[in-house]
């Protein structure tokens, strides 16, 4: 069971904090011809021919420049401007669930740099005025903070939230099954790990075991550590786990879940080739410890 590919993970890029507030090297990298560009029209980005476009600093428009980071040997930004664009043509500029399909396969950049413009964008999206003053905020350190005029700081943030499958039987026997659940409105054979977002006070393995409780009635021993995946939408981080039942009967909450069942590997080889299950697509997280657990890929996806 060594299969593990967090597709939207790979190719992390370096940040470069300190220069945030270095503003003759960032005019400098402005300027290189070789620095590329996000162009994002409030929170949306438009695709060209399936692909996320990254464009050079003198084709950008006015706006505010964001900066990523280096990564292949240059810089790259985001240009942040008002949502006049994607307002006009909403059907050309997508927000990021729509991207990612095109970053799954984009050769051009990696995924975490859409990911760290987009929860950007976002996040100045919806955190314009001071939550303690109630003052306006303006950007400062290449879009990394929000300060008002009484110097109250605001910073991204990130939720954690768990994602998980859950194991029972024997380790590695043919009646070894894992549990998925699924929502009324998704459309029939769809199934997909559980999830939720810590609570205040709450260890991640904790996290864990209270959600598929929650859902699914299924009470969750041991816990271990799978991987993560930056999620910002709009700002998540989704951290997954491999869970062991100490139970198995299942009463879904009715609420979050309309559906849960457990699946031997036989039985979802079985259902997954005949499209009657049918799991979310390879580029999310959600896919990795389900084909993590049944040891390599499987046919078809949402």
């Amino acid at each position: 069971m060594e299969y593990q590919h967090l597709r939207l993970a790979d190719g992390a890029h370096d940040r470069l904090a300190v220069r945030r507030r270095d503003q003759a090297w960032l005019e400098e990298r402005w300027a290189d011809p070789d620095t590329q560009v996000l162009v994002v029209s409030g929170t949306r980005v438009r695709p060209v021919e399936g692909r996320i476009p990254w464009v050079a600093p003198q084709d950008a428009p006015d706006g505010l420049r964001v900066l990523l980071g280096e990564h292949d040997g240059r810089a790259w930004f985001a240009v942040v401007t008002g949502p006049e664009a994607s307002t006009a043509a909403k059907d050309e500029w997508l927000p990021l669930r729509g991207l990612l399909p095109s970053l799954g396969d984009d050769t051009v950049a990696s995924a975490p740099l859409v990911f760290h413009a987009l929860g950007l964008a976002e996040w100045m999206w919806v955190t314009r005025y001071c939550p303690r003053c109630g003052e306006p905020l303006t950007p400062r350190a290449a879009g990394h903070e929000l300060a008002c005029p009484n110097d109250h700081v605001q910073f991204p943030r990130t939720d954690p939230a768990v994602i998980m499958v859950v194991t029972s039987g024997e380790p590695g026997s043919e009646d070894e099954r894992c549990l998925l659940g699924r929502q009324a409105v998704w459309p029939a054979g769809r199934f997909s790990t559980l999830a939720g977002f810590c609570e205040p006070g709450e260890t991640l393995e904790d996290a864990v075991r209270r959600e598929v409780l929650e859902e699914t009635g299924v009470v969750v021993g041991d816990v271990e550590y799978f991987g993560n995946q930056p999620w910002p939408l709009p700002a998540s981080l989704m951290l997954g786990f491999v869970g062991r039942a100490v139970s198995t009967e299942i009463s879904v909450d009715n609420d979050e879940i309309d559906d849960a069942r457990w699946f031997t590997r036989a039985d979802m080889k079985a259902e997954a080739e005949a499209g009657s299950l049918v799991l979310p697509g390879g580029v999310s997280i959600s896919r990795s410890p389900v084909e993590h657990w049944y040891g390599g890929p499987l046919p078809g996806q949402w």
